[in-house]
C-alpha cells in the first residue's frame, strides 16, 4: 500500500496504451446529479488552475478573463530536447500506424456523415405504450429524422500506471473524435501542474504533504468543472471530455483514513465522484507490466518509479475505480507495438460511445496511397475538412525527424509536435498536443532545407470504408514543381495491389502509390527534390 500522502505522480509526454469495451443500453437513461461543489481553493490551486484552462481545447477568445491575465505557460512543459526524444514504448512500424496517429504522412482525420447516434438514446426514443399490452415495452427503431438531433456530453477518464500511454492516447483520442465532428475538451493532470510549478514532496512535512493532496484533489475538480461547463453549453454538436486522470486517481496514492479524511475536508462523497462524475473510465496498465522491455523513466521529469513500484502503482490505480460502472482496462497483451496499444484504446472507446469503426482500427490493418487527378465535386459525400500545415524541424541526430503540425478549422487550431527516430527494426514514434506559444516558438528551429506543407484535408466515408483526400494548395511542395497534387488515403486489412477496398467512384485514380517513398512527406518538402512524376 502506498504511504499516507504520497503525490500522485504524473504524467508527461510519453509513450503508452491500450483497450476494449462495449456500451451499456441504458447508460444515458441515468439522471446525472450536479458535479460535487469545491471549497476554500487555495491561492496556489486557484492560479494552477487559471493557468491551464486553456490548455484543454477551449478557445481563449470565449473566455473574458483571458484578457486580463498573461498568456500562460504550463509548468509541466519540458524542453524541446526532452520533448523530442525517444521514448522506446513508443513505437510501430511506418508500414501500420494508425490513421488517427502518426506516421510520416501526418494524421488523418475522420469523416462526420451523420452525428453518431447513442443506443440510450435510442431506448430513451422508442419507449413506447401498446394498446394489446399492459406495460410498457422497449423497442429498438431508428430516430425520428425529422426532430433535431439530440447531442450528447461524454466524459471519458484516462488512469493508468506509470508509462502506460495515458498522454499519447489522450491526443489520439482527440483527433479522432475531432475527425468524427465532435468537439474535444482535454483537461491536463492536476499534479503536473502542481508539481511542475515547483512543488518538491520530498521537501514537504507531513501536515504540507496532506495539504498538498487536498489541494490537489480540489485543483482537479476545479479544473474539470471549467470544462465540463464549457461542454454542457455547446448545442450543436457532440463533445468529448477527456480528463488526464479523475477524481478517484489521489485515493491510490492514500492509505484508507487519509482519503477519508480529505472527503470530508472537502465535503465530498466518494460514490458521486466515483460512479456519477463520469461516463467511462480507461485504465491504461503500465508498460513494466507485461512490456517490460519499453518501460522507461526518459519521458516523464517526474516519474522516478523502477519497475515494481510501477507495477504496485498500477494495482492500486486500478483498484480506485473499482465501484465505477464502465471501467475498461487497457493492458499490453498481444501488442507486439505501441500501434497496437493505441488501436485497442481507440476500439474500447469507439465501442463504448457508439461509434462504428468498420476494420479501420484493426491490428493489421494498414495505411494505403492512391495517386488521384480529379474528383467529381458534385458527388462528394458530407465530409469535414481541415486546413493543415506541417513544418520539419531541425533535429541533433541524423536518424531523428522531428515535425510540427497545425490544424485548423473554422479558425480554430490545434497544435502537435511529432518525433520520429529510426532505430532497426522498428520507427519508434511519439506525438503530443502542444501550444500555440510552443508552437511559434518551435517554428524557429525550423529546417530551411525543408519546405513547409500546405493542404486542405477532407475526411468522409465511402461505403464501409474511412477515406480522407489530401489536396496540397499553394505554395505546393518543391517535389511538384506547380503541378496539383491530390492523394487519397486509407486503412485496411487488404494488402498491397489487392482490388479491395473500393474506391470512390468520384474520384479519379492514376494509381496506387503506397509504396513510393517519393510521396512521402518528408520527400515532398525537400527544397530542391526530384520531380514528381505524375
Amino acid at each position: 500500500m502506498a504511504s499516507c500522502g504520497k503525490p500522485l505522480i504524473p504524467q508527461n509526454p510519453a509513450a503508452k496504451l491500450a483497450l476494449a469495451g462495449s456500451l451499456s443500453d441504458d447508460e444515458d437513461l441515468v439522471v446525472k446529479p450536479t458535479p460535487p461543489r469545491i471549497r476554500n481553493l487555495s491561492p496556489s490551486s486557484t492560479t494552477a488552475a487559471i493557468t491551464s484552462i486553456l490548455h484543454g481545447g477551449i478557445a481563449s477568445s470565449t473566455i473574458q478573463v483571458c484578457q486580463t491575465i498573461p498568456q500562460p505557460i504550463p509548468g509541466s512543459q519540458s524542453s524541446f530536447l526532452q520533448k523530442s526524444s525517444v521514448q522506446p514504448h513508443c513505437f510501430h512500424k511506418e508500414s501500420s500506424t494508425s490513421d488517427y496517429g502518426s506516421g510520416d504522412d501526418g494524421d488523418s482525420s475522420l469523416p462526420a456523415g451523420s452525428p453518431p447516434v447513442h443506443p440510450g438514446e435510442l431506448l430513451a426514443l422508442t419507449l413506447e405504450e401498446r394498446q394489446y399490452e399492459k406495460s410498457r415495452v422497449f423497442h429498438m427503431s431508428t430516430p425520428d429524422p425529422t426532430k433535431p438531433p439530440k447531442y450528447r456530453v461524454y466524459k471519458l477518464v484516462l488512469t493508468g500506471g506509470p508509462c502506460g500511454g495515458k498522454t499519447t492516447g489522450q491526443d489520439r483520442l482527440a483527433t479522432f473524435f475531432e475527425q468524427l465532428g465532435w468537439k474535444v475538451f482535454t483537461v491536463p493532470e492536476a499534479a503536473t501542474i502542481l508539481l511542475g510549478g515547483g512543488v518538491k514532496f520530498g521537501e514537504l512535512s507531513k501536515e504540507q504533504a496532506y495539504e498538498f493532496q487536498k489541494d490537489l484533489l480540489r485543483t482537479l475538480l476545479q479544473l474539470e468543472s471549467v470544462y465540463f461547463n464549457q461542454a454542457s453549453l455547446i448545442k450543436d454538436k457532440n463533445v468529448l471530455v477527456i480528463c488526464d486522470r479523475g477524481a478517484m486517481d489521489p485515493s491510490a496514492y492514500l492509505d484508507a483514513d487519509g482519503w477519508d479524511k480529505i472527503l470530508k475536508d472537502c465535503a465530498l462523497e466518494m460514490f458521486e465522484l466515483r460512479e456519477n462524475r463520469y461516463n467511462q473510465v480507461v485504465h491504461m496498465v503500465t508498460a513494466a507490466d507485461g512490456a517490460e522491455n519499453y518501460y522507461t523513466q526518459a519521458n516523464n521529469a517526474t516519474r522516478s518509479e523502477g519497475i515494481a513500484q510501477a507495477v504496485n502503482q498500477d494495482t492500486h490505480t486500478r483498484n480506485a475505480w473499482v465501484g465505477h460502472p464502465y471501467v475498461d482496462i487497457v493492458d499490453n497483451a498481444d501488442c507486439t507495438k505501441f500501434d497496437d496499444k493505441m488501436l485497442k484504446l481507440l476500439q474500447v472507446v469507439c465501442d463504448r460511445v457508439g461509434v462504428n469503426y468498420q476494420d479501420r482500427l484493426s491490428k493489421n490493418s494498414k495505411k494505403r496511397k492512391w495517386l488521384i487527378s480529379g474528383f467529381d465535386e458534385s458527388k462528394f459525400p458530407k465530409y469535414e475538412e481541415f486546413s493543415v500545415t506541417h513544418d520539419y524541424l531541425l533535429a541533433d541526430k541524423p536518424d531523428l525527424q522531428v515535425r510540427i503540425r497545425e490544424r485548423c478549422q473554422n479558425n480554430r487550431s490545434t497544435f502537435t509536435i511529432t518525433t520520429r527516430c529510426f532505430m532497426r527494426p522498428e520507427t519508434v514514434e511519439t506525438r503530443m498536443q502542444i501550444t500555440e506559444r510552443e508552437y511559434n516558438r518551435y517554428l524557429s528551429m525550423k529546417d530551411s532545407s525543408r519546405a513547409t506543407l500546405h493542404k486542405k484535408r477532407r475526411c468522409f466515408n465511402y461505403g464501409n470504408q474511412y477515406f480522407h483526400l489530401d489536396i496540397y494548395v499553394d505554395p505546393l511542395p518543391p517535389a511538384c514543381q506547380g503541378h496539383p497534387l491530390i492523394i487519397l488515403e486509407t486503412y485496411t486489412t487488404k494488402p498491397y495491389g489487392d482490388k479491395a477496398p473500393e474506391l470512390p467512384d468520384f474520384v479519379e485514380v492514376v494509381r496506387e502509390v503506397t509504396k513510393n517513398e517519393h510521396f512521402s512527406m518528408y520527400k515532398l518538402a525537400k527544397v530542391g527534390a526530384e520531380p514528381l512524376t505524375f
